[in-house]
């Protein structure tokens, strides 16, 4: 009977040790696996050995994904960085046929160049030990062409390159891991650009989902001459003097990016939070704003969608599925002004679906502005007639202006110091942040839709002098507003920086005025926040708009 009971001992003992052994964890903000407490694994059937699930958690840095982490461990390179850009005698450049793919696609990749060849290197961009990146393919010796000039529809000031032959093909492989992605041109004679890609999944339930503004980077694309914002020659159709009556009324996306090598401005914009995302091995998925045209029920299966600087032009399907998004309880971070300003739709090119891009930017020249359905009308904005659609109850506060090229930037003002946004900051009521706001910047203005229960969380001056607004100006200044709500109905939470420039001032610098350790905090506490599902039931709004003095500014 002792013996039995011995026997019995000790298969209770090994199954204990054994099930320890089978846990898979990662300690809270370390991207070191450490075998410490429960969580579900599998055994292969052929050799019993364990495999481990990827798992979630939460961190003081938001949602961590095992696998993000464990991407970011592979070796990374700063191969990807363009060390010789295009000259005006000498260059390579090109588009992909594809804004976004998921495994399996071909992505066809049209690349002029004055050398007779160049070779290409595809890049996902992260964290990678620093480095910002990791090769995941190349091929060289590709054999090269000068392409012919891209014509110009000039009905409506369209540049488009579908005069371009001889694509490369690239087949997006199961080992490209979902993210963004730069692919770098080289031509033999040393010049370099690249052209962007987002390698989506379509069933990701992940807790982020980054969206890139690839609808406004191609809206102020200039190559050929035309955006939706500048021109050549004479006017077209019957616009005034603004917008610039010469401007494009439809922009192609296929041509390559006139700004920042063929990434537009991804560098700035964007990259800064991505990589700051991967670093930290936060849960994130990536996905355009194309795709959320063409996919908007994906919105919702996540817990927070981050949209990113400068991210002013979007099209109705998407706007759609982000409040029905936001009525479930997705969170929504709006990193830059601005948005959900512009209103745009997608058409197809002869290179396929959602290769152009409509935004006349007055109703009265479009041909769809015939009475049948106003969200499909493109105006000067979204809230302009006959859409009538304001962005102010969406973002919780009103574009407001932009800060005069070359007058500098301008610091973030502390106006609650009390918030869960500025926990770990130090910061203390009327503490400047500096170097923040830049560019387009968001004011609050009361009774305009807002919600009621708004908090305004910065309240930042900028001199008239230094910034255009029609929005109002008390004592010599306008405001930026940093602000945050919560759906009354759904408890999802809502933020809008108040600029332009938020993503941008992330970056590592070494300045006197550098704002980027204050903002990051903010951005670990606002992704801590957001990341865990609807803010409302964790750190609801208390509607302290009104506190601001005088009530408006």
């Amino acid at each position: 009977m002792k013996q039995k009971h011995l026997l019995i001992t000790s298969i209770i003992l090994v199954l204990v040790i054994t099930a320890a052994g089978l846990i898979y964890f990662i300690s809270n903000d370390s991207s070191t696996p450490v075998i410490k407490s429960n969580s579900s694994t599998k055994i292969s059937k052929v050799d019993k050995k364990p495999k481990l699930v990827p798992a979630t958690f939460l961190s003081s840095f938001g949602i961590k994904s095992n696998k993000i982490l464990k991407e970011n461990l592979l070796p990374g390179t700063s191969g990807w960085q363009i060390t010789a850009p295009n000259t005006n005698t000498q260059y390579v450049q090109g588009f992909a046929n594809l804004t976004y793919a998921s495994v399996g696609q071909t992505v066809n990749l049209y690349v002029s160049t004055t050398s007779s060849s160049y070779s290409l290197t595809l890049y996902r961009m992260g964290y990678y030990q620093g480095y910002g990146g990791r090769q995941v393919f190349s091929a060289d010796n590709v054999v090269g062409q000068v392409q012919p000039t891209c014509p110009v529809d000039t009905k409506v000031n369209m540049v488009y390159c579908t005069n371009w032959t001889n694509p490369y093909s690239l087949i997006i492989k199961k080992s490209y891991m979902q993210g963004d992605y730069l692919i770098k041109l080289t031509a033999a004679s040393g010049q370099q650009s690249y052209i962007p890609l987002i390698i989506w999944s379509p069933n990701s339930h992940a807790a982020y989902l980054v969206v890139a503004r690839t609808l406004t980077e191609e809206g102020w694309n200039t190559y050929g001459g035309y955006s939706y914002y500048t021109g050549k020659g004479p006017c077209i159709l019957n616009s005034g003097s603004y917008p610039p009556c010469n401007r494009a009324r439809i922009v192609s996306f296929d041509r390559p990016f006139a700004q920042g090598n063929g990434a537009s401005d991804f560098l700035q914009n964007e990259y800064p939070l991505v990589q700051y995302m991967e670093k930290h091995g936060l849960d994130v998925a990536y996905v355009s704003d194309i795709t959320l045209n063409d996919f908007p029920n994906i919105a919702s299966n996540h817990k927070a969608i981050l949209s990113l600087g400068h991210d002013e032009t979007w099209t109705t399907p998407e706007r759609q599925g982000v409040q029905a998004a936001i009525a479930t309880g997705v969170n929504v971070i709006f990193f830059g002004a601005a948005a959900v300003l512009r209103h745009s739709r997608l058409q197809p090119s002869a290179f396929g679906p959602d290769r152009e891009e409509v935004d006349y930017r007055n109703s009265s020249e479009d041909p769809l502005n015939n009475g049948t359905n106003p969200l499909n009308v493109t105006g000067n904005t979204f809230s302009a007639p006959p859409t009538s659609w304001s962005e102010v109850p969406l973002t919780g506060e009103v574009y407001s202006g932009y800060v005069i090229l070359g007058k500098g930037t301008f610091p973030l003002v502390v106006t609650d110091p009390t918030s869960w946004l500025y926990q770990g900051t130090g910061l203390k009521l009327n503490q400047q942040v500096p170097n923040v706001i830049q560019t387009d910047f968001d004011h609050f203005i009361p009774h305009t839709g807002s919600p009621s229960n708004l908090d305004i969380l910065a309240h930042s001056p900028l001199p008239i002098t230094s910034a255009y607004t029609n929005q109002g100006t008390w004592n010599g200044n306008t405001y930026s507003d940093f602000t945050y709500y919560t759906n009354k109905d759904s408890n999802a939470g809502v933020i809008d920086t108040g600029t332009t420039n938020f993503i941008y001032a992330m970056g590592l610098c070494t300045t006197s005025g550098c704002p980027s350790s204050p903002v990051r905090i903010m951005v670990k506490n606002m992704l801590h926040l957001f990341g865990q599902g609807p803010t409302g039931f964790i750190e609801p709004s208390t509607g302290n708009w009104n506190t601001v003095k005088p009530v408006g500014s």
